[in-house]
Parts: C-alpha cells; structure tokens; sequence
C-alpha cells in the first residue's frame, strides 16, 4: 500500500509497533461482521486484524502493496488468503459485503482511484468502514522534519472530514459515520521518535544524505522533545479519520 523509497521492514513493524492493529481492534464494531460475509481488509499488514475479521466467521481475504508485509502475514495465519496487490488498482473475484482498511489509505495519494476500486468492489448496499490519518496528523514531527531538512517531503494524504465525505459522496456513496479523532499515540521505548522515523518516515528524510541521516534523526527528536515526550514516554501527534461508507443500491 505505501508509497516509499526503501521497502518495509515487517519485523520491527512487528516488534515495535503493535499499536496499529491494537488501536484498530474497535473499528472492527464500526464494521460489524457477520458470519458469512466476503470481506476485503486492505491495507492489511502483517494480518493481525484480518485474522480477528476472519475469526468473527467472515470469510476475509488481506490485501497489500508491500511484499514484506504480505510475507509476514502469510507466515503470522498461513490458513488466510493474503493478496499481494495496490489499492489503487486491486479487484476481487465476486462482489464483497464489506472493505475494511486501518492505517493504511493515508499512505496512497490518489484516494480518487482507491474510492472507485473499494465502489467496485462492493456488492450494492456493501459498506466501507476504514480509518486512516487526517488533516494535522503528526503536525509536531512534519514541523521539526521540515526545520531540520527545509524541503517539505510529505508523502502522505491527510484529508479533512469535509473533503474525504465529498470525494465518498461524489463516488455514490452515502456516509453513515464520519468524525475525527484527536489520538496522541504511545511509542514504545526511549527510542521512540526515531523508531518511528526509522518505520514509517523514510520519504521525509530521503533529503538528508545518507551519512547524516543518523544525527538528523537525533536532532528531530530533540526538537519534538517538548512537545511529544512526556512523563518518560515518547507520543506521536496522531489525529485519525474514521468513516463508514454504504454503496447505493
């Protein structure tokens, strides 16, 4: 799914960043699955909730852009169905009642395409429950990122409710949920600004040469370090979108 300059590294994703899956675990009530139902997860990582989805008695199938994400998954529940495929350009055999996504859609930059293909996908009446970063997500870390660079290298889509709802409603679908949420998020260890870096943000220091990516590294998470460490623990400025979707009939 993301757009990056080096691949995924699935095992510190795994290590260190439970949280993704861990905060997305109630936006499985959001969707609601019945027993029987074909459901897309997109975006769906390393798997963990592709396997709750599918414990629930749906029959789900993941889907990434990543190889080594899918990788993992594959090896995590060898008895699901994990395709190696772009949101913006996946299809499925049969009309889905469901497509579900986690923190995953901000990382595609055309949301027009991912919306047609998830519309294509839907069976009418299906839904789409999905949660993704909005308008001012990790603000803190892009400010110190751009005062340590001076090149704003943003690879991410952080869409205000407003304009997500009009690009969902003018696809044909009618909203049911949409609202945000203010979503300080805990990192795991004293290092945790630069395992974040080190995970997600590689785009944002694709500016620096690699030989002084290190100590800018260091210098970001000490100009964050007001802001996002608090009582001996580091914080990512989360704000999240979270919305549910039915296709018209």
């Amino acid at each position: 799914m993301a757009q990056r300059t080096k691949g995924w590294d699935a095992e510190l994703y795994e290590g260190s960043f439970s949280f993704v899956w861990d905060l997305g675990s109630d936006l499985i009530d959001l969707l609601k699955p019945e027993p029987g139902e074909r459901i897309v997860d997109l975006g769906c990582g390393t798997g963990h909730l592709t396997k709750k989805i599918g414990d629930l008695g749906a029959e789900v199938v993941g889907v990434d852009s990543a190889p080594p994400m899918i990788a993992q998954a594959r090896i995590n529940y060898p008895a699901l169905k994990f395709i190696l495929e772009d949101a913006r350009k996946f299809s499925v055999d049969e009309p889905a009642d469901a497509v579900f996504s986690n923190a995953a859609l901000h990382w595609v930059r055309e949301p027009e395409a991912v919306i047609e293909r998830v519309y294509r996908a839907l069976r009418p009446g299906g839904r789409f429950v999905a949660e993704f970063g909005s308008k001012g997500n990790i603000s803190a870390i892009l400010a110190a990122v751009l005062a340590e660079t001076g090149i704003d290298a943003n690879p991410w889509y952080f869409p205000s409710l407003a304009e997500y709802t009009r690009l969902l409603e003018k696809q044909g679908f009618r909203v049911t949920h949409a609202f945000e949420i203010d979503r300080d998020t805990q990192l795991e260890g004293e290092r945790g600004i630069e395992d974040w870096l080190a995970m997600f943000g590689d785009a944002l220091l694709d500016p620096v040469a690699p030989a002084g990516r290190s100590a800018a590294v260091s210098r970001i998470a000490e100009r964050v370090r007001p802001l996002l460490y608090r009582d001996g623990r580091w914080w990512a400025d989360y704000k999240r979108l979270r919305i549910r979707a039915v296709r018209h009939s």
